[in-house]
């Protein structure tokens, strides 16, 4: 491995630009390759990485010679198709944005290419990475005795634009709560230590973009709800997001209770939609309140600065690098977020988002994947 780890992206939309900011901070590590088919994302990308070279196709980006991983950041449809010519190519180091996948039929094309590859594969949840809620993880057993009930909540602001609206369609995200909330289920996963065994949705698109349309159609995905999933263990967890709520405080809020004690996680949105009139932006906050003897703590996470500059998710996407690279370079052995973890999100919103079409609850088996639908 060279002493500096060279990149090759894919795709330099917003979340690519994040990344690309994010990986310009961390020491010894380039991009040296860029593929982006939309001209004013390419300029933009060039501006941040202006050593990087700009390919026309994936093909092209494979053949760069000068690349050690790639970065897959293009739109969620798009990642298994673009997976599989670089299984076929050139299989390097791998780290693919959230939602692994999009369509049901793809799980099992994935079990066959997690056989076939050769190299490291994460999937990209940086809501592991941001401070408080990881502070949150590693506290989390000690402080309720064995976590009984999991509440990740988020209030924020709709959907920003991407390039051709693909974010506005369930078939080219997958829907919301497999675009959005894929974070939230690994989360859950995570925290809770177990398998979800039900998942039961309610939800709809009540005031987000009804006033849209694109090539004569109207967008299709939803804009709040609520999730319910019940764990082997016995445990169970909520998720409540709400997409029209940007004025809040927090946009994230992770509360897990168990015997013991309480533990809360409280994560502000991204500093550049902080109204300047209110001062500074708020600054993330644990809170663990014990049972016994009373009395709720509350300790400051604060994040460095020029990480809450690089992107809009509280520095976790520098931590996230941070932790791939330590794969790339061959100091840890194996992806802490896998293949298998990108696939059991995203099977958890498809069957949220059918929950919540059909107002039945799913019960999540081995097979249950292949009928959920988007």
């Amino acid at each position: 491995m060279p002493e500096k780890v060279r990149y090759g992206v894919i795709g330099c939309g917003m979340m690519g630009q994040e990344h690309l900011h994010n990986i310009a901070l961390l020491p010894d590590t380039e991009v040296t390759a860029i593929f982006e088919p939309d001209a004013e994302m390419a300029a933009k990308s060039a501006q941040i990485a202006p050593s990087a070279k700009l390919v026309a196709s994936v093909s092209e980006l494979l053949d760069v010679e000068e690349m050690d991983c790639i970065l897959i950041a293009s739109p969620n449809h798009c990642h298994v198709p673009q997976m599989q010519e670089i299984r076929q190519k050139r299989p390097l180091p791998l780290l693919v944005e959230k939602p692994l996948f999009t369509d049901p039929k793809e799980s099992a094309e994935l079990e066959a290419f997690k056989a076939a590859y050769p190299a490291p594969i994460w999937v990209a949840m940086e809501y592991r990475y941001m401070p408080a809620i990881a502070a949150l993880i590693d506290q989390v057993e000690q402080t309720t005795g064995g976590i009984k009930m999991l509440t990740i909540r988020e209030h924020r602001f709709p959907f920003l634009d991407k390039v051709g609206a693909w974010n506005r369609f369930n078939r080219y995200s997958g829907g919301t709560f497999v675009e959005k909330c894929c974070h939230f289920f690994d989360l859950m996963r995570l925290i809770m230590k177990s398998e979800p065994v039900r998942v039961m949705a309610s939800a709809g698109q009540d005031a987000n973009y009804k006033d849209e349309m694109y090539d004569g159609e109207q967008p299709d995905v939803l804009d709040n709800g609520f999730v319910i999933v019940d764990f082997e263990n016995g445990s169970r967890a909520l998720l409540d997001l709400c997409m029209f709520a940007e004025g809040a405080r927090y946009q994230e809020e992770v509360v897990a209770i168990g015997p013991e004690g309480k533990i809360e996680a409280f994560v502000p949105g991204p500093g550049r939609f902080w109204p300047l009139e209110l001062g500074d932006p708020p600054v993330a906050q644990l809170v663990i309140s014990p049972r016994n003897p009373k009395g709720p703590r509350s300790i400051e996470v604060p994040v460095d600065p020029a990480l809450l500059d690089a992107g809009d998710h509280n520095g976790s996407t520098y931590y996230q690098h941070e932790r791939f690279l330590a794969v790339v370079r061959g100091e840890m052995d194996l992806p802490e977020v896998s293949l298998e973890d990108g696939r059991r999100a995203v099977e958890m919103g498809l069957a949220a988002q059918q929950s919540a079409r059909t107002g039945q609850a799913v019960t999540l088996t081995s097979s249950a994947l292949s009928s959920v639908a988007c």
